[in-house]
């Protein structure tokens, strides 16, 4: 009986696994010329079950053996219903039809408009109603991305192109190739979670592909779209609110499509360089609701980055509303000689508008990789890719994948080294000269020599040099240990100290570090000139702007994240203090209504101390908490993501009495808000940043241990919103009380694209104010205006200490 048992197990096993066996339908599509038509939405009627066709016009659908209706749909041409029979892998080549769009005649004049404009006003009046329709949903999404180079320079800086991206001989390849699969949920407006179930990137075996749903989620039912991403201002929908002000519209005609008319549209922009699409929309009529688009955006409307970007949507029947099925980005664009296109596109099945998400399940957390989206093999992606790939694809992953294996071994690692970790006089002068242990992801290091070298008054002529050593281990936890030498020639003052810093969870952001030692350090601890700035101030322009202390220290620390949005950060130092004084007056050129200033900014002309030697024991704890914060959880680190709501710190320093001799006493408490890039929709964007402190106790506060300000004496700087323009590096830092604030605009180009030939250059304006109140500096204010482009900054602004100007001029800043 036993075995009866057993065989009859057997044979229903054997028998499911037969009937559950899923089946291939393949196939290509084309039109009545035979010409390829790519990315062709082909799904099962009345489901959400389906796929796309390939760049090839290739696509595969699983399906189980049984009867089926598919449905081949794509914009511009006749969908398609076909009856398909599953007894075995099935071959289905389908030739599509162009959509017969009718127009009846118009008499169009000055008088009567285009009847777009009339199905336009019926879209926009019914926007919010469509965008606000699907309160919550979850589905499947597929993404694939391929970015291809297809033309660049022999040579870039010396380097052989083709060799150093792996290009074919005429200098064209894919750079990059990554396809994931996730599972998406949503809560309209803006919450979203989404799991990747698998990653797998062309050529990086134990990557993690960084396709995120939600960056393809474009819904033209907003005013604005794309919104700080290719554009500081984003590009106004066809539909926005407003859109009539932007675009004119014409009716190319009307199709039937299931019983309803579906208006094909062209949408034009009324001025050439405003922030607008080009192309076709296609609305339905009564609903009003959009059912496909084939729109894109041109270098001429500000896009940044490529030349031009395609976005194509084609749409569902979910219930009684209509999602994407899929929405495919395919751009291009020239840098620098450097010729690229390519492709994302994002399938969309298997939706659920009735998820019942629990309490709570929005936290923040948008996208979640685990350890083993990147463990599935070749057998898994064929088995489960939508997409098949096309030839280029399927040898791009062959090749860079087996290449990707050969790298990862001992011997090509140590043969690689051999090659990049040549050393040479230039790379020891100019560049970090670094000795690569890639095998065991160890590396060291070197200081460009030439950057070492400085000269202050304090110092003389002198050289700063370190090196670094870096371990990593799985996931990117990591330690690296750095000593630094200093030495003065003109002082005959040698320091040292070495630092070391242990990231132990990168998840939540968690590290301890310790260094000791000795090092000269700007009075003002946010550091008011980099060395070579200072070098050149001083040597060219006998301009001395910082001025310079001696510490001896030993300190500590650590840093986690507590909570969603909240980190945590405590530090201990003991020091010793001392005050320095000119040592060099050496310049190339002697101005002689210039000289040098003492290393005193309170007494420029006698060299006086500015504060005695004193020790210092000092304990400092922060908490910074950004509202509503949004990260990316992967293996290995947290990514945050700008947030929209303000990030809050509130922080406390205090100089600990007689312990260890120590002759601080003081206790001083700071609160800032600061936000970064608050949009204003078409007109740009503003950042913010405003601070309070106070000295509870200021019994002993030498002036290192002051609350210092981030002012600026010379025409450069770094940019920095917290930084005034035209305040003294240290004339008004203060052991008392202040209030700081600091209001920047910035237009993004609305003024300036409007100029010919200057729209080119894609400048953006800026307008800003800083505020400082404080007992020996009150209500000083400082207003200005300029242009920048990337990480260039030219202002003109004014300085006012109180209702009286005290100074203006231009300001210039670089970097990022």
């Amino acid at each position: 009986m036993k075995k009866i048992y057993l065989a009859l197990l057997f044979f229903l096993v054997a028998f499911s696994s037969v009937y559950s066996q899923q089946l291939m339908l393949t196939g290509n599509i084309k039109d009545q010329q035979g010409e390829i038509i790519p990315f062709t939405s082909i799904y099962i009627k009345n489901t959400t079950i389906g796929t796309s066709a390939n760049i090839d016009g290739i696509y595969a659908l699983k399906l189980n053996k049984g009867i089926y209706t598919i449905i081949y749909k794509t914009i511009g041409y006749k969908t398609i219903e076909m009856a398909v029979v599953m007894e075995s892998n099935h071959t289905v080549n389908i030739v599509l039809t162009p959509e017969s769009y009718t127009l009846k005649e118009v008499s169009i004049s000055a008088k009567v408009k285009d009847p777009a404009y009339e199905i336009i006003k019926n879209a926009i009046n019914n926007r919010k109603k469509h965008l606000n329709e699907v309160k919550e949903f979850s589905c499947n999404v597929y993404i694939k991305g391929v970015q291809k180079l297809v033309g660049a320079p022999k040579k870039f800086f010396g380097k052989d192109i083709q060799k150093t991206l792996d290009l074919d001989t005429n200098r064209r390849g894919i750079l990059y190739q990554s396809e994931s699969q996730s599972i998406f949920n949503c809560r309209r407006p803006n919450q979203i979670h989404e799991e990747m179930i698998a990653s797998k990137v062309a050529g990086r075996n134990n990557a993690f592909s960084f396709n995120k749903a939600s960056d393809l989620d474009i819904n033209f039912y907003n005013n604005i779209i794309l919104e700080n991403v290719l554009s500081s201002r984003g590009f106004v929908s066809p539909i926005a609110d407003f859109a009539l002000f932007y675009y004119h519209y014409k009716l190319l005609g009307v199709t039937i499509e299931n019983g309803i008319n579906i208006n094909k549209i062209e949408v034009i922009p009324r001025r050439k360089h405003d922030p607008v699409f080009r192309g076709i929309i296609y609305i339905a009529d009564d609903s009003w609701r959009i059912q496909g688009t084939e729109l894109y955006l041109t270098k001429n409307t500000g896009i940044n980055l490529v030349d031009t970007l395609n976005i194509t949507q084609q749409f569902i029947k979910v219930d009684s509303t209509y999602m994407p099925s899929n929405i495919n980005f395919t751009f291009n664009g020239n840098v620098m000689g450097f010729k690229f296109d390519g492709y994302y596109l994002g399938v969309y099945n298997n939706y659920n508008l009735r998820p019942n998400f629990p309490d709570n399940y929005f936290k923040g957390e948008i996208l979640k990789i685990p350890k083993d989206v990147n463990d599935k093999d070749e057998a898994y992606w064929a088995a489960q890719r939508p997409i098949p790939l096309n030839l280029e694809e399927k040898s791009n992953y062959i090749r860079k994948d087996s290449i990707s294996k050969r790298k990862e071994s001992k011997y090509y690692l140590d043969s690689l080294e051999r090659v990049n970790n040549n050393f040479t006089i230039p790379k020891l002068l100019l560049t970090n000269y670094t000795i690569n242990n890639r095998y065991d992801k160890e590396s060291l290091k070197l200081d460009p020599v030439l950057k070492a070298i400085f000269y202050n008054t304090v110092e003389g002529f002198g050289l700063k040099y370190g090196v670094t050593y870096l371990k990593e281990f799985e996931y990117k936890r990591k330690y690296s240990i750095r000593p630094e030498v200093r030495y003065g020639f003109a002082n005959h003052t040698l320091t040292a100290n070495l630092t070391g810093d242990y990231v132990y969870d990168p998840v939540h952001k968690a590290n301890v570090n310790l260094s000791f030692g000795s090092g000269i350090y700007d009075l003002n601890r946010y550091v008011t000139m980099n060395l070579l700035s200072n070098t050149l101030n001083s040597l060219l322009f006998e301009k001395n702007f910082p001025k310079f202390y001696q510490k001896t220290f030993l300190n500590g620390g650590t840093s986690r994240e507590l909570a969603r949005g909240l980190q945590g950060t405590i530090a201990l130092e003991y020091s010793r203090n001392k005050h320095l004084v000119n040592h060099s007056d050496f310049k190339f050129f002697d101005k002689k209504e210039l000289e040098f200033t003492t290393n005193n900014p309170f007494s420029p002309i006698i060299e006086t101390p500015l504060f005695p030697d004193y020790k210092a024991l000092t304990a400092t704890a922060t908490l910074a908490y950004t509202f509503g914060q949004k990260y990316i959880t992967r293996p290995d680190g947290k990514i945050y993501q700008e947030s929209k709501s303000p990030r809050l710190e509130l922080s406390y320093r205090k100089g600990i009495n007689k312990v260890f001799n120590s002759d601080v006493d003081y206790d001083l408490i700071s609160l800032e808000v600061y936000k970064d890039r608050i949009s204003t929709g078409l007109w740009g964007y503003f950042s913010f940043v405003v601070g309070a402190g106070k000295f509870l106790n200021n019994n002993v506060v030498f002036y290192p241990d002051s609350k210092h300000f981030r002012g600026n004496n010379s025409l450069t700087s770094l940019p920095d919103i917290r930084k005034f323009s035209f305040l003294d590096f240290y004339q008004y830092s203060t052991d008392r009380h202040y209030v700081e604030a600091h209001l920047e605009y910035n237009f993004a180009g609305l003024i300036m694209n409007k100029v010919p030939l200057i729209r080119k250059l894609k400048l953006e304006e800026v307008i800003g104010g800083s505020y400082l109140t404080q007992p020996l500096k009150k209500n000083y204010k400082e207003f200005y205006f300029g242009l920048q482009r990337l990480i260039f900054r030219a202002t003109y602004g004014f300085a006012y200490d109180g209702n009286k100007k005290v100074q203006q001029g231009f300001r210039i800043s670089y970097g990022f």
